[in-house]
């Protein structure tokens, strides 16, 4: 990773820990991925050479720019979904700053929305850390839109694992899908749908 990017990054997680500690309702943090968390998911969308990456929660563009580097190396390309136009507005502040802007492409659109509006197998990896409780109404288009062989990671498995427990249980339960727990971070749910 390029020198000036990594110390981007940096700053941008000190400073999501700082911000977030700052305020009460969570509505109002950043709510960023751990590192170890981005860097993993940056290496599974190289490894899985994806060009067709979708992001929903953007907030201040942290993972973003961890996804944007890495389908920088793949030749695609990155859309991320965030209902929060400030929130929109600061990530593509962070995203020109990294010069990755030409590599995503940022909506403010509700996850639902971009999941019924895309078309079948459509997505290479797709990056789900939103609004937990909607997770069980997403999973019909999330295993829809992804494509075959195609991989889902799912943040906050681990720290928010009762707000996320009947969405697990659909997953494991989807004989279209293999998953796993990556123990990273706040917890990783990797789920990669069939090939066939």
């Amino acid at each position: 990773m390029d020198p000036r990017l990594s110390a981007l990054l940096d700053d941008l997680h000190r400073f999501g820990v700082e911000h977030d500690a700052e305020r009460l309702d969570r509505l109002d943090r950043y709510r960023n991925v751990e590192p170890d968390t981005a860097r993993l998911l940056a290496v599974l969308v190289r490894a899985k050479g994806a060009r067709s990456v979708l992001e929903l929660g953007t907030s201040n563009g942290y993972s973003t720019l961890w996804l944007a580097d890495a389908v920088a190396a793949t030749g695609g390309r990155v859309t991320s979904a965030d209902i929060d136009a400030d929130r929109t507005e600061l990530a593509a502040a962070n995203l020109a700053r990294a010069g990755l802007s030409d590599h995503v492409d940022l909506r403010v659109a509700d996850a639902a929305d971009v999941l019924s509006e895309s078309r079948d197998g459509t997505w290479d990896f797709i990056f789900l850390d939103a609004e937990r409780p909607a997770y069980v109404d997403y999973w019909p288009d999330l295993v829809r839109v992804l494509a075959p062989g195609g991989l889902l990671a799912v943040d906050n498995v681990l720290s928010h694992a009762e707000q996320v427990r009947d969405f697990c249980a659909l997953v494991t339960g989807d004989p279209r899908v293999a998953e796993t727990l990556a123990p990273t971070g706040a917890g990783a749910l990797l789920v990669v749908r069939d090939p066939a």
